[in-house]
């Protein structure tokens, strides 16, 4: 068996959990930049629907951070399933072939 491979698809692997949890990290960065708006801009401003563009943002908030969840999750255990995949082609094949 190439070892070579093996360690090409483990180190691919390992660049794919990293990915997957800087996407989370943006989700949630983001998340936070919306939540700080919301609760900024009544404070700040005079707007006349002040509490209600809080609420939208907040609530857009909220949305961001269950949506980047959800992506992590659904991901990982993409990640989990693929992980059972390396080293088994060359096995797969001469089981085949017998």
């Amino acid at each position: 068996m190439n070892k070579d491979l093996i360690l090409r698809e483990k180190l691919a692997l390992q660049r794919t959990i990293l990915a997957n949890q800087s996407t989370l990290l943006a989700f949630i960065r983001t998340s936070m930049y919306f939540l700080v708006a919301g609760i900024s801009i009544n404070n700040l401003t005079t707007v006349e629907y002040g509490g209600t563009i809080e609420m939208i943002f907040i609530g857009i908030s909220v949305m961001l951070i269950a949506i980047g969840v959800f992506n992590y999750v659904v991901h990982k255990k993409k990640i989990v399933e693929s992980n059972h995949h390396i080293g088994d082609y060359k096995i797969e094949y001469l089981d085949k072939k017998q």
